[in-house]
């Protein structure tokens, strides 16, 4: 981003510049000279020396740069992706759960506000709901996952003496529905169901969200669905008659472009 003015402008308008800018998307502000003047203040007058230019470098493909986990250890990654995998495996119409990230997408939701249920009333009783309202727990999501993946495991050792990732696809589709019907205890009265319940839910988000978060690697799981992301404009195709299929995009291209 270039100034285009000699003098430096005051803290107010570089805050309306800010603000209107669209400099930040979705809530994230854009690194770069953006995210150097909110470190060090708009407010300085001291004067910056020009960084040495340096070479441009490609940027990794999108989807492929946030595949690291955040929260998870390393075994509770695989038993998330393994079981990810058969909620959503792969088949001749494209990739599953394991391909796309999905097990990054899930341990970057509970390593994220969302996951510590931070924006919540978090004050008992905590009671059980009716049927169309859910359970209000003592736990946090995060812990609520966790638990499920120990039980997951201890209901595998139980079963077949085995752990999770040791057993066959058969068998762990046979745990599975057994914490998908309720009939493994994972905390305080909430059984295998809620985790299940939790674990579908994400599994999807993971398949079909933007990359920027972690899952839907290289955006196979929109093309397999030809969605075309977020795209900036349709005006060029809003008159057309037929379905006009679109090479999809995510919010990181629009960093990148900046």
């Amino acid at each position: 981003m270039e100034d285009k003015h000699n003098e430096q402008p005051s803290s107010n308008s570089r805050r309306r510049f800010l603000k209107y800018s669209g400099t930040a998307i979705g809530g994230v502000i854009v690194g770069g000279v953006i995210g150097r003047a909110l470190s060090d203040g708009f407010g300085s007058t001291s004067e910056v020396p020009a960084p040495t230019p340096t070479p441009a470098t490609e940027l990794p493909a999108a989807g492929a740069f946030n595949q690291a986990p955040m929260f998870f250890t390393q075994s509770q990654l695989q038993m998330t992706e393994a079981a990810a995998e058969l909620i959503y495996p792969k088949d001749e119409l494209g990739p599953g759960a394991a391909e796309l990230g999905v097990a990054f997408y899930i341990d970057h939701q509970m390593a994220s506000p969302w996951g510590v249920n931070a924006r919540e009333y978090r004050m008992g009783p905590f009671v059980q709901g009716e049927v169309t309202q859910g359970n209000y727990q003592s736990i946090g999501r995060h812990q609520l996952f966790t638990m499920g993946l120990q039980s997951m495991e201890e209901a595998s050792r139980q079963k077949y003496d085995k752990g999770f990732m040791d057993l066959t696809e058969e068998e762990k589709t046979a745990i599975l529905t057994l914490m998908e019907k309720g009939e493994v205890a994972v905390v305080n009265g909430v059984t295998g169901k809620t985790f299940f319940n939790m674990l579908r839910t994400l599994t999807m988000e993971g398949v079909y969200s933007d990359p920027l978060y972690g899952g839907n690697k290289d955006m196979l799981g929109w093309k397999m669905r030809k969605y075309p992301g977020n795209q900036m404009s349709y005006t060029e195709i809003m008159d057309k008659d037929q379905f006009i299929v679109m090479e999809p995009r995510s919010l990181r291209d629009h960093f990148a472009a900046h």
